[in-house]
């Protein structure tokens, strides 16, 4: 199977070094931005020069790479600055199931502006075409219902896939929930990356195709042939003792269970990996991790797009063993999660790239919002508990939208 193209002509793609442009969110058209920022860092984008919707199935990521080096083929590119993100730049977003719907997709923006280690680029594709810039707008008062499942039917839920998990049938599962705006005014994209990127400025804040978060979660980090990815798994609330990470069973074997995943995925793919004997704590505004960084060099040939292919579902979204735990989200979450905890990121012509999980994020859709969060269950897992970190993490976009 293959991707069509779908361009009249090949792509002319420009990129030139500029000054220094400032607030990046600032520069952004009200219409379908793309993002991918910390420390105010990193790349946006608008216009469409070029997208393809993959199918949905285990092949969509070699379908993405094969689209992009169909596209870069033909493509006329004059590159001035050859950093990780100039050239012809992709912006992307898979679907967390293989087996969900058709919601895979990469964009190539007609315009890219971005900013790294001290260096400023514009990026243009075709004739460079004034947007209209005008003042975000706040969506006003919002009203929150019930997504899938209510608080009791998920905690219902959380208590299956724990017998579940003392029964044997596997060793862990994230399940996650859903929880749905509606707000006052159509939700302006800008005003939310504004928010997460000041308050979470640790975190990716990321914008595709209407999927728009900050995640914690580095899934890889391709420049050259380094690779890096930040595996977090273990939580609990901001301000609470970190011995409650360190010395929890439960968060300790959660986080090595995710950690293992990575290793085996990426081992194939790399000439060398290193990862820390012990966790690290990571702490966020709402919630704090246990975080082990993980880094290596890739074998010759391999691209960014091979390593999130390989990598997920990692069990720090999914589960162990991995083809069990997906069967156990479908049966107990009772929904498609579409894009949540799918990867999200960009790649360039090179094959470098940044890609994290979608996590701590939501759908936006005009006025309505669809909100994710999701927690590692295991054997000794308490719904309640469960329930509770939920809402921490809902929290995140919930003050992106209420400020």
């Amino acid at each position: 199977m293959s991707v069509a193209l779908g361009l009249t002509r090949p792509l002319v793609v420009r990129t030139v070094p500029v000054r220094d442009p400032g607030d990046l969110i600032a520069r952004l058209p009200r219409h379908a931005p793309h993002a991918w920022l910390r420390h105010g860092d990193g790349l946006v984008g608008w216009g469409e020069a070029a997208r393809v919707t993959l199918p949905p199935g285990p092949a969509r990521f070699a379908l993405a790479r094969e689209w992009l080096a169909t596209l870069l083929d033909e493509a006329d590119v004059d590159d001035a600055v050859e950093m990780p993100g100039s050239g012809l730049v992709a912006f992307g977003s898979f679907t967390f199931d293989p087996g969900s719907s058709a919601g895979s997709t990469l964009v190539v923006p007609r315009t890219v502006l971005a900013r790294r280690g001290g260096r400023s680029w514009l990026t243009v594709v075709g004739h460079d075409e004034l947007d209209l810039l005008t003042p975000p707008v706040a969506p006003g008062r919002i009203r929150y219902g019930d997504g899938t499942l209510t608080a009791p039917e998920w905690q219902l839920a959380v208590a299956r896939g724990v017998r579940k998990i003392r029964d044997g049938v596997l060793d862990k599962v994230v399940l996650a929930r859903d929880l749905t705006a509606v707000a006052e005014r159509p939700i302006d994209v800008r005003v939310l990356l504004g928010r997460l990127s000041e308050r979470y400025p640790e975190c990716y804040t990321f914008s595709v195709g209407g999927l728009v978060g900050a995640t914690p979660e580095l899934l890889a980090r391709h420049t050259g042939a380094a690779i890096e990815s930040l595996v977090l798994a273990g939580t609990i609330p901001s301000g609470a003792d970190p011995s409650l990470l360190f010395e929890s069973a439960k968060n300790l074997h959660e986080h090595a269970c995710a950690v293992a995943s990575v290793r085996e995925a990426l081992t194939p793919l790399c000439a060398t990996l290193d990862i820390l004997d012990r966790p690290e704590l990571l702490v966020l505004p709402n919630v704090q991790h246990l975080a082990s960084r993980v880094t290596g060099r890739l074998s010759d040939g391999a691209s960014v797009l091979d390593v999130v292919a390989a990598m997920h579902p990692t069990a720090a979204v999914g589960g162990t063993p991995t083809g069990t735990a997906l069967e156990v989200i479908r049966e107990l979450e009772g929904m498609d999660r579409g894009g949540y905890a799918g990867p999200v990121g960009w790649i360039d012509s090179r094959g470098d790239g940044e890609w994290g999980i979608a996590l701590r994020c939501a759908e936006i859709s005009g006025r309505r919002a669809r909100l994710f969060a999701g927690c590692g269950i295991m054997g000794d897992s308490d719904p309640a508990a469960e329930l509770a970190e939920a809402q921490a993490k809902f929290r995140v976009m919930q003050y992106a939208l209420e400020g």
